[in-house]
This record gives structure tokens, C-alpha cells and sequence, in this order.
């Protein structure tokens, strides 16, 4: 779903990389961008996920939406993907760090081979990326860097490997929003809560866990990916032309209730899990 906040020319002239474009949030944060007149490359390390996500976008907008893969664990490669874009834009003016992935388990039961893989990606694979854009363009050029994190400020039980990884990326952009602000370079993070994303299909009984969550959420439903991908724009364009080493928090009050203040209960509304006409109901 497009926005009528965004003028359709807003980035007109600018390139814009997603990483995890090929699925949920990331597909939707593309299309908003792409609908804001930018250039558009997705990345995933899967080529099922991006080609089909390439090929849907680039129908629905009517141009070129570039998909490419990159597994951001891999310097070498994640360098060789920055000049890869370099070579077919000439410029990188927006960085969006979605890649990333997980898997619930209780702490006890995290391997350290699970551990580093998650680490690898979520933190070491956002900085690999902002590191090699930087130094082949924004050094230079300037431009915005927005980390899709998730909820850090209380507990994550099942998630301890994830939610320190997330935080890690939190501090990381605060820092280097301090450091690269000399080169006109902004860095911002985005958390989302619990977003009826694709992704939740990921998990045994994703579905009837997100209906459940509802219940502990104040504004009593799941977020939308055109949510999160409504509050990238929002940095992406020079409404954020002043902001940077924020974090932005969309998840419908989740972080700010306890078990102290009741809230009245309704019946929660059916999840509605929006799947891209080229994905199939898994």
C-alpha cells in the first residue's frame, strides 16, 4: 500500500538498497521507496526470495527494480555487492539494513554455532554493509542509513541471541551518527513490534501466536509492514534531513505496557497476512 503523506517525486534522482527485500518488511519498504520516485536494489541471500520480488515490483511500479543477492555475512561479497551497485546506479544515497533472521529457543538451548550465526548476521552483517557503502560512497557523498533492529528495551525471552545482536546495532548507530556526522552521513533505527509480516509463517504456529500477542499490544491489533515502511520513509526524505542516532519505536504501545494498568479486552481482529501475488500460503 502506497502513502499519500509521500510526494511520488520525492527521491526522484536517488538509489535506494534494501537488504531482506525479497520478503515481508522488506518488500514493503522497497515499494514505498520505489513509489517516492527512487531507484530501488533489493538483496537477499536467497535468489527465490529476490527474483520473484524484483520481477512483482518492477511490474507494479513500471520500472527497473533491481534484485541482486548478497549474503551479508560474507564481507568479501557484501563489498563486491556495494560495487556491483555502484557500477549499474553511480550512487548510493539510502541505505536500509533489513537483512537479518533468527530463531526462537530458550537460552539454554542456543548452540554456540547458533549464536555466532545470528550475531554474524544481525549485527556483524549491518555493520560489514554500512561500512562498505561508506567507504565506497558516503564518505564522500553523504547520505541515510536505516537499521530495522526489533524491541530491545525489556526482555525477549526465546530470543536472547536476536534482542543482543538488535541492541548491539541500537548503540552502533548512535555511534557512528556521532562520528559520521561530519560527512553528512545520518543513521537512524527503526524497531518494529509485533507486524504481520510474512516472516511470522516462518515459525510452528505463527499464525495463532500473532492472533494471541494481539491481547498485550494497547492498540489491540498487529502493525502492518507498510507501518514500518511509512516511518523509513519518513527518514529516507528530508522530512528527516535533521534527525539522526534515533531509534524509532513502532509497535502500538507494546513497550509501554505492563501488567499495572488494565486494558479493556476485545475480541482481536483477524490476521491478515498479506502475501505478494508471487508467494504462495505456506
Amino acid at each position: 500500500m502506497t502513502s499519500s503523506v509521500f510526494q511520488p517525486d520525492l527521491l526522484a534522482n536517488q538509489v535506494a538498497v534494501v537488504t531482506g527485500g525479497g520478503t515481508g518488511i522488506g518488500i514493503a519498504i522497497a515499494r514505498v521507496l520505489g513509489h517516492m520516485g527512487a531507484t530501488v536494489v533489493i538483496a537477499s541471500r536467497k535468489a527465490k526470495n529476490i527474483e520473484p520480488a524484483a520481477a512483482g515490483l518492477s511490474e507494479e511500479l513500471g520500472r527497473e527494480v533491481i534484485g541482486l543477492t548478497c549474503d551479508i555475512r560474507d564481507r568479501e561479497r557484501v563489498r563486491a555487492f556495494v560495487g556491483e551497485v555502484l557500477e549499474r546506479t553511480g550512487r548510493i544515497d539510502v541505505l536500509v539494513n533489513n537483512g537479518g533472521g533468527q530463531f526462537m529457543a530458550p537460552a539454554e538451548t542456543i548452540s554456540d554455532r547458533g549464536w555466532d550465526a545470528v550475531i554474524a548476521t544481525n549485527l556483524t552483517g549491518t555493520w560489514t554493509l554500512s561500512r562498505a557503502v561508506a567507504d565506497q560512497w558516503m564518505l564522500a557523498n553523504g547520505g541515510a542509513i536505516i537499521n530495522i533492529t526489533m524491541l530491545t528495551q525489556r526482555g525477549f525471552p526465546g530470543m536472547a541471541h536476536s534482542v543482543a545482536a538488535r541492541a548491539g546495532v541500537d548503540a552502533m548507530t548512535r555511534t557512528l551518527a556521532v562520528e559520521w556526522a561530519p560527512y553528512g552521513i545520518r543513521l537512524n533505527c527503526v524497531e518494529p513490534g509485533i507486524i504481520a509480516s510474512s516472516g511470522m509463517l516462518n515459525y510452528p504456529g505463527g499464525r495463532e501466536l500473532a492472533y494471541e500477542m494481539q491481547r498485550e499490544i494497547p492498540m489491540k491489533r498487529l502493525g502492518s509492514c507498510d507501518e514500518v515502511a511509512w516511518q523509513v520513509a519518513f527518514l529516507a526524505s528530508p522530512a528527516g534531513a535533521y534527525t539522526t542516532g534515533q531509534t524509532f519505536i513502532v509497535d502500538g504501545g507494546r513497550t509501554l505496557w505492563g501488567n499495572t494498568w488494565a486494558i479493556p479486552e476485545t475480541e482481536p481482529p483477524p490476521v491478515d497476512i498479506r502475501l505478494e501475488p508471487w508467494q504462495e500460503e505456506r
